[in-house]
């Protein structure tokens, strides 16, 4: 039967559940799963009817009882139904092909979902919780290309002789052209041959700059083109498209006053001191798949851990529809699940993986609402759920209620900063009109959380201590301002000023945000 969709507020009606639109839900396994049971058990099916949604299981075990079928399945729902939320998978080694029992090691999901759903670009995003430092000030935003470079390289091992690449056009009436030629003179070298698609480059020109314009944001473009001539063809897409549609808004907001009036292009080796440079973040990246592979894992450890990274796969429908997919930037977190497996107790950090699924409510309830229909709630009900939950987990990590990797040693379990925070998002949505300030007052002082909370926190004391030693230069226990600049001038995290007459102007010639 045709649901009504439900328009009222969430407390004249408690005990009528929202009716949440179609979505597909990819499980994966090991603590990652079991943290989103309980999320959904407990945070979501309580107060959201979830029935339209699709499932489908990617455990190691399921895809090799169905010879992979599974994959393809989700593959499949997701380009028809273009929202997807993802547990983080395992891809087996060889080792764990054996130990369970499985029929090949089965490859990573990620090459068929991106062909499957013509993924354009991998959004992702540093995680703020207001009133908490955690490592970026402001929000940095990275766009990596979603295909082409090294990923999908062919390879093989090959000793001397002549080695040619050669393209044959699929219209015949051109002429086969030779990429390259070279004589191997070693008697063992590995060949390889990897190419950059670009036709999708002006999609993820348009999702990235209406995304920092939106966020006020200054965006970047990062490569390697002055020494990978090949890549330029990237750059001139992506300031083709900036300069026709963006540029003069970008000048309006003031975001371009310190980058000349002009979109930026960053080298990639600067892009890399950049990044540790400019904490207070409010910059954007876009850079090619490997290069923005490797960036964002720096972005990552910037800002505290891969755990507070969104991980979005955009892509789009024949029909113009864009697809997005949203997991967590990390793993199954292994080494927790066997803890819990001896009984014993773990404090697992679900906030990636809660955003996550936010924003597959959240795009599945837009996707809806473009369709008119009216059996399923609407993106405003949808958006005020989500808004109350992500406000609930802040206020409790804020509370010192949170997981150990932010409130420490005394930080609550898994299990128990699940409850908590369904209590709270109770007491949110029992309120109307919802006021997460109303019911708990935001504190004014910023709180910080010690990275030595951190599970992998991991700093060799005794190094830290000989560091300081040296640049005590004067042996009086403590360091002065001219000590200090010398330290960060010899470690290379100096903040730079623009130097003229240098041959790669583009890797200086840039202000911190």
């Amino acid at each position: 039967a045709t649901r009504v969709a439900l328009r009222r507020p969430f407390a004249a009606e408690a005990a009528q559940k929202l009716v949440a639109p179609p979505m597909v839900y990819i499980s994966g396994e090991e603590m990652t799963h079991y943290a989103m049971t309980l999320v959904l058990d407990k945070w979501i099916k309580p107060h959201v009817d979830i029935n339209a949604w699709e499932f489908y299981d990617l455990s190691c075990r399921s895809r090799d009882d169905t010879e992979d079928q599974v994959l393809q399945d989700a593959v499949d729902a997701g380009a028809r139904v273009g929202a997807i939320f993802k547990e983080p998978t395992i891809t087996p080694t060889a080792v764990q092909q054996e130990e369970m029992g499985l029929k090949k090691a089965w490859g990573s999901p990620n090459g068929a979902m991106r062909r499957g759903w013509n993924g354009i670009t991998i959004s992702r995003d540093t995680i703020h919780i207001p009133g908490i430092k955690l490592g970026f000030e402001e929000p940095v935003f990275f766009e990596r290309h979603a295909v082409g470079g090294e990923y999908g390289a062919g390879w093989r091992p090959v000793g001397k002789g002549q080695l040619v690449t050669t393209f044959f056009p699929d219209d015949e009436s051109q002429k086969v052209v030779v990429v390259d030629a070279r004589k191997c003179n070693d008697e063992n070298n590995v060949a390889v041959i990897y190419h950059n698609p670009l036709d999708n480059v002006p999609d993820l020109a348009h999702h990235f700059f209406k995304r920092c314009l939106e966020a006020n944001i200054v965006p970047y473009v990062v490569t390697k083109k002055t020494v990978f001539k090949w890549q330029e063809g990237f750059w001139t897409i992506m300031k083709d498209v900036f300069d026709e549609h963006y540029k003069e808004d970008f000048r309006s907001a003031g975001l371009l006053d310190d980058c000349g009036g002009e979109l930026q292009h960053l080298i990639s080796d600067a892009a890399t001191m950049q990044i540790i440079r400019w904490t207070k973040g409010g910059f954007g990246m876009a850079a090619h798949n490997y290069d923005g592979d490797m960036l964002t894992d720096e972005v990552a450890q910037v800002h505290r851990s891969p755990g507070f990274i969104t991980s979005n796969l955009i892509g789009k429908r024949d029909d113009g529809t864009m697809i997005k997919e949203f997991e967590a930037s990390h793993g199954t977190v292994a080494d927790l699940w066997h803890a819990h497996l001896r009984g014993e107790d773990t404090s697992f950090n679900p906030l990636g993986m809660a955003e996550a699924v936010i924003g597959a409510m959240n795009h599945s309830a837009a996707l809806h609402d473009e369709l008119a229909i009216s059996d399923a709630s609407t993106g405003a009900e949808i958006n005020h759920f989500t808004s109350a939950l992500r406000k609930a987990m802040h206020a409790t990590f804020l509370k010192g209620e949170g997981t150990r990797d932010m409130s420490g040693p005394s930080g609550l379990t898994t299990e128990q900063f699940i409850d908590r925070v369904a209590g709270r998002l109770e007491k949110y949505l029992a309120t109307d009109p919802f006021d997460a300030d109303t019911v708990e007052p935001a504190q004014d002082a910023v709180v910080n959380a010690p990275r030595e909370f951190r599970r992998n926190f991991n700093v060799d004391k005794t190094v830290v201590k000989s560091l300081f030693d040296k640049y005590d230069m004067d042996g009086d226990g403590s360091i002065n301002r001219d000590e200090f600049e010398r330290m960060v001038v010899d470690l290379g995290v100096a903040p730079q000023t623009t130097l003229p007459g240098k041959e790669k102007v583009d890797e200086v010639a840039v202000s911190v945000p």
